[in-house]
């Protein structure tokens, strides 16, 4: 439970109450806030989990103090538009206008494709769908993608490739107890899905073994039964030895190789012939007793699931970095059943529905792909337009960047995402922003990137919004609006269907409600790979959440997948035997010594627009911190709690030196959660893996040096951060 000292909005006089949802992580613990005080003055805001399947009622520090940022008084309140360098206060009509004539001056001076949409995996999955038919048929751009191209794109490619269609997890939350055998490698539960950490506990109660693979000894290591402490960006390496092992203590299931999958003796003739397992052991940096008794512990158990985040997906390498980790799965027949399964530990609260329903540059809604055929004619049927109203496909988030820094983007439009900090390489995303005819945000606050914009649109907070958002389990969960809108603030989806209509699309944008949306993302869905056609708001009321696929039956799937078969057309799982090479984005030299990961803490989430503005989560890590090793920390001679400085070959930034043993020698890290000088972006590198797009954050080379000034003054922590209305 958590209690704030916290006056109402302006304008808001009624009691504050209600149920809501976390609008942070994947795990969308449900949410009952309270007020108790005496009208008029200052109160006491409550906010208890409420029961739900998922959470089980537990909310965590960020859950407790979400309200926070909702009531800050730095949230936007109206428009603004840029005039002589500032940013001003503007009526919605003047700012509407503003936003409909750069659209149409763009389109009529460039073409359509001038034009680009940079969405959020925060958005609620009407929002998403909105915003991908409001870039393809509004605009008429094949220009958009979002900011869980940097989450989760490792994961889904590799699980569409292997599995057919890309779920974060195949099990339910509720079957991790089962497990005699769990698997974590690049996942910090501890602090970023803390509510599900008794999941875990129970399983270890149950007798089962927790294997974590972590170059960082994180909190979750430390309830951990085996930590490898791997070198950043060798899992893949590792995944592969690990198999090696298993074939040569023939711990693998043949019969579900045989009848279930396809590959494999690809993958047994590579593992014959790759390296041996004291070479891997080297090149991970890990002991091979480590690795050769990992190995064992997952294949001698009846039951297991192995579960991957960002440090494994977050490479250049990390789709098949990912499908190396399947590649146990499959070869120990640990999937389809109860105890057993892969999951991707989502990050963003609706990563999962937002990577489904269209924002993203290749999919159309219903995890449809939009070079097909026959998937672009079913959508444009539903969307009442001819096909080839449908552009074709566009390129990734960061790709995006490069266009707009080419000037073959002049105008974009960003909703619920901050770029200029979540990017890597922010130095030419920042001067490729400045670069453009028109920029245009929506967000709740004046993050770094509305800081550039030409125009501000003030959007509603999760309380004031209601949608559908799916959890990393596959639920489809409802979260209502538990409060009236703050100032002009308007929803995000009413944004777009006003700007759509004053562009002349406003009958392909009739929507008076959210649930409207909802049901033509449904039938837009409907028969894909991600069906949310049987789920309905009255039933999301009456059961909770409902897990998909979701189909003409409308049964519901039991949130328990290929228990029969796999999604690919013949019904089997597939192998992948990619040769394994190391790439050049991890090689540390004599100028570039230390390999810098990065990542998140309990206390903040994504670039921290939301919660530096909570008072109680900006006091538990009001700057960011490098975490370093004390032998390299002595060699630069710099002592805990001073400021130094880390370089790349792609830039700088400043952080406080956070000695400690609990991480590698050869290993830095930095959180992710703050901008400006601060920004460990500033020095992650461009390179993208070439299969999914995803950037290579946790593997960037870097020389740290001590600093014994104080960096410039926006690198200081907010002084403001988290203030809040007057009563």
């Amino acid at each position: 439970m958590s209690s704030s000292l916290l006056g109402r909005p302006s304008g808001i006089s009624e009691p504050f109450g209600g149920r809501t949802q976390c609008p942070f992580c994947s795990v969308q613990c449900k949410i009952r806030l309270s007020e108790e005080g005496v009208p008029g003055e200052k109160v006491t805001i409550r906010a208890q989990g409420d029961d739900n399947a998922a959470s089980e009622g537990r909310l965590c520090v960020k859950g407790q103090n979400a309200h926070q940022h909702a009531l800050s008084r730095e949230r936007l309140l109206h428009p603004l538009i840029r005039r002589d360098g500032q940013l001003i206060r503007a009526s919605w009509e003047e700012a509407m206008q503003a936003v409909t004539d750069l659209f149409k001056s763009t389109a009529q001076r460039y073409g359509p494709d001038a034009a680009g949409v940079y969405g959020g995996g925060s958005l609620s999955n009407e929002s998403a769908y909105l915003l991908g038919k409001f870039a393809r048929l509004a605009l008429g751009t094949r220009y958009i993608d979002y900011n869980g191209r940097f989450c989760m794109s490792a994961a889904a490619s590799a699980g569409s490739k292997t599995f057919g269609v890309d779920r974060g997890l195949t099990f339910r939350l509720s079957d991790i107890p089962q497990a005699e055998c769990i698997i974590l490698a690049g996942t910090n539960l501890a602090d970023c899905q803390p509510t599900l950490m008794p999941y875990f506990n129970r399983a270890r109660e149950n007798g089962a073994s927790i294997i974590v693979i972590d170059p960082r000894a994180t909190a979750t290591a430390a309830a951990s039964d085996l930590h490898l402490p791997i070198r950043p960006g060798t899992d893949a390496a590792l995944a592969a030895g690990m198999l090696k092992v298993l074939i040569e203590e023939g711990l693998i299931d043949e019969k579900f190789i045989n009848e279930r999958t396809r590959g494999f003796e690809e993958i047994r003739e590579r593992a014959l012939g790759q390296m041996p397992l004291s070479q891997t052991a080297e090149f991970c940096g890990v002991r091979e007793d480590l690795i050769r008794r990992a190995a064992i512990m997952y294949g001698r158990a009846h039951t297991g699931m192995i579960m991957t985040a960002r440090g494994v997906e977050q490479q250049t390498d990390g789709h098949l970095a990912v499908r190396e980790f399947l590649n146990l799965v499959l070869a120990t027949g640990k999937i389809g059943r109860e105890g057993c399964g892969y999951g991707a530990i989502t990050g963003q609260g609706n990563g999962q529905g937002g990577r489904e329903h269209g924002q993203k540059a290749d999919q159309l809604p219903g995890y449809r792909s939009i070079t097909d055929q026959a998937d672009r004619a079913y959508v444009a049927s539903v969307w009442g337009v001819e096909p080839e109203r449908i552009p074709g496909a566009g390129v990734s988030a960061y790709e995006m960047m490069e266009l707009i820094h080419r000037r073959e983007i002049r105008t974009l439009f960003v909703m619920g995402s901050n770029p200029v900090v979540s990017n890597p390489n922010v130095s030419m995303v920042e001067e490729g922003l400045r670069k453009l005819d028109g920029l245009i945000v929506a967000d709740m606050f004046l993050s770094e990137t509305a800081e550039m914009a030409d125009i501000v649109l003030p959007v509603t907070s999760y309380m004031e919004n209601a949608g559908t958002l799916t959890n990393l389990e596959g639920r489809v969960l409802l979260r209502e609006a538990a409060r009236p809108s703050v100032g002009e603030s308007r929803h995000d989806w009413a944004i777009l269907c006003e700007v759509a209509e004053r562009l002349g699309r406003g009958s392909e944008f009739p929507f008076q409600s959210v649930e409207e949306i909802f049901d033509e993302l449904r039938l837009a869905s409907r028969g894909g790979r991600a069906d949310y056609y049987g789920i309905t708001y009255e039933r999301l009321r009456r059961e909770e959440g409902v897990y998909w696929p979701c189909g003409e039956d409308r049964d519901g799937g039991s949130g328990l997948m290929f228990e029969q078969s796999f999604a690919h057309a013949d019904g089997l799982a597939v192998f992948s035997a990619p040769p394994l090479v190391e790439t050049s984005d991890k090689a540390i030299s004599a100028a570039y010594p230390l390999i810098l990961t990065n990542g998140r803490v309990l206390a903040h989430y994504l670039t921290g627009v939301q919660t530096h503005r909570s008072p109680t989560l900006e006091a538990r890590e009001v700057a960011t911190f490098l975490e370093i090793h004390p032998s390299a920390a002595k060699r630069i001679r710099a002592r805990d709690g001073e400021w130094v400085q880390i370089d790349s070959e792609a830039g700088s930034f400043y952080a406080r030196c956070r000695i400690t043993e609990k991480i590698r020698e050869d290993t830095v890290f930095a959180p992710m959660h703050w901008g400006g000088q601060q920004n460990v972006n500033q020095a992650t590198l461009p390179g993208l893996d070439p299969i999914c797009k995803m950037p290579g954050f946790k593997t960037t080379p870097v020389r740290v040096s001590s600093y014994r000034g104080t960096p410039k003054k926006e690198a200081l922590p907010r002084l403001e951060a988290g203030s809040v209305f007057p009563v």
